[in-house]
């Protein structure tokens, strides 16, 4: 809720205020004044003392509703709430405007104006009649944007009129929200990962910090620990009460990498390639936590998500839906990078076993493929999407050309369960082929094995 309040409407400001309202004269307004002038001319002119009383009469009135317009003291907050703040890309969001008089005297007509994007829908515009002296009015309108990203809301404006129309004034208040559009996202079958912990669930993988009574490393008291735990030898040596560490629950990891690279991807708007790779992304993302994964958030240009740890790596428990939060906002704004290549992700991936590796790639020359297939190095399992822009430009099945299915080819003779993406795929059924291209990876190497031949494995079963 965005507070827009109290602000004073009184515009009691001097030769400022009185300069703006009659600025503010309505088109009835300024002909009463310019037929009074004219009158009034003609009057003297043609020496008629009636016709010169109906002149200033006229005349008179426009100033008269400036001036009491401008000498009126209206005291009005505004508050502004969005329902939700964050909202997919083609689902509405409805804003809930209140406005309260704190005066001691009832406001009259009132017009209430929200700036809103054009991409949000029309500005919303809404007429309140008379609010009493302690009076509330709440009104509310809906938005909605099939693009995704960040938009203002506000600042809220407010159009005072006098009861004869002669005159108009807008003010402002100074308050605004931000709606924020995140990419649409898709629930995905759970599929396990061979060779890999989930998470939190069954599986997990523990890091022990003592292998015997010789090597325990313990660590002080802490209130609500159990008696039980105390270790006395450390206890005497120290001289405080000392407490073996239990064995660390070790959260598995993922990395999403998303390929934001200007020339990997054709065509603009909320059906291209590129805005398909981001809501993938967004679904790997939300999956991987709610699977119990931490999950690090990767571009091509090496960078993280902004606010995590020195590894990058977020969402450790309760954390979990601040992390997929910030993970969503990020990925709101994100916008083709310079065209840098694959090379800083693979900078940042080198530095250590990263877990499950799950890329979503635009198109690939032979020196990026290359990249692309060295991350898989350093990952513990690694699943790519590989969209081939130019299909979904033309409306083509993907891998059309020799090129593109070498590409791939690349891609799993390095490890990589590599799925080719069609224009308007959904990712549920592509989850679930390189699930099963997983198992059969894994098959094929556990069968090489067995025939002495060093075969791959870690892919999904």
């Amino acid at each position: 809720m965005s507070p827009g309040g109290p602000t004073a409407m009184d515009d009691s400001d001097g030769k400022g205020g009185l300069r703006a309202a009659l600025s503010g004269l309505t088109t009835r307004g300024r002909s009463f004044l310019a037929a009074g002038i004219a009158a009034a001319v003609c009057a003297y002119v043609l020496g008629q003392g009636d016709l010169l009383r109906v002149g200033l009469l006229l005349a008179v009135l426009p100033l008269v509703c400036v001036t009491v317009l401008v000498r009126t003291r209206y005291r009005v907050a505004g508050t502004r709430r969005l329902s939700p703040s964050r909202v997919p890309a083609g689902s509405e969001a409805r804003v809930h405007l209140r406005m309260d008089n704190v005066s001691r005297l009832p406001t009259g007509l009132l017009m209430l104006q929200d700036r809103v994007p054009y991409v949000l829908g029309p500005r919303p515009r809404f007429v309140l009649d008379r609010v009493e002296a302690g009076g509330r009015r709440e009104v509310s309108y809906r938005v909605q944007s099939d693009l995704r990203g960040r938009y203002p809301l506000g600042p809220l404006q407010l159009r005072l009129s006098d009861p004869f129309g002669m005159c108009e004034l807008t003010r402002s208040f100074s308050a605004y929200d931000t709606l924020v559009v995140i990419p649409r996202t898709e629930p995905l079958p759970p599929v396990r990962l061979a060779g890999e912990s989930s998470g939190y669930g069954e599986g997990r993988q523990r890091s022990l910090a003592l292998a015997g009574e010789d090597d325990v490393i313990p660590r002080g008291y802490r209130h609500g620990d159990d008696l039980r735990r105390v270790h006395w030898r450390s206890t005497a040596r120290y001289g405080e009460l000392m407490v073996r560490r239990e064995e660390q629950p070790q959260r598995a990891r993922c990395t999403v990498l998303l390929d934001t690279r200007q020339t990997a991807y054709q065509g603009t708007g909320p059906d291209s390639a590129f805005e398909w790779a981001v809501s993938g992304a967004a679904s790997a993302v939300m999956h991987m936590l709610e699977r119990g994964f931490t999950v690090r958030l990767l571009t091509d240009e090496g960078s993280p998500l902004p606010g995590e740890g020195s590894d990058g790596f977020a969402g450790s428990g309760q954390d979990s839906a601040a992390a997929a939060g910030l993970m969503m906002d990020t990925l709101a704004v994100v916008d083709h990078s310079d065209g840098g290549g694959l090379s800083r992700a693979y900078d940042v991936l080198r530095g250590g076993n990263e877990g499950l590796l799950i890329a979503f790639l635009g198109d690939l020359d032979e020196e990026q493929a290359a990249v692309a297939a060295r991350m898989r190095q350093r990952s513990g399992g690694a699943v790519a999407f590989v969209l081939d822009s130019a299909a979904w430009v033309h409306g083509e099945s993907p891998a059309a050309d020799a090129a593109s299915e070498q590409r791939l080819r690349l891609l799993r003779e390095s490890g990589w369960t590599a799925v080719a993406v069609g224009p308007g795929t959904d990712l549920a059924p592509l989850w679930q082929q390189a699930s099963h291209l997983g198992s059969l990876t894994q098959s094929a190497a556990v069968g090489g094995a067995t025939g002495g031949t060093t075969g791959f494995s870690g892919g999904w079963s």
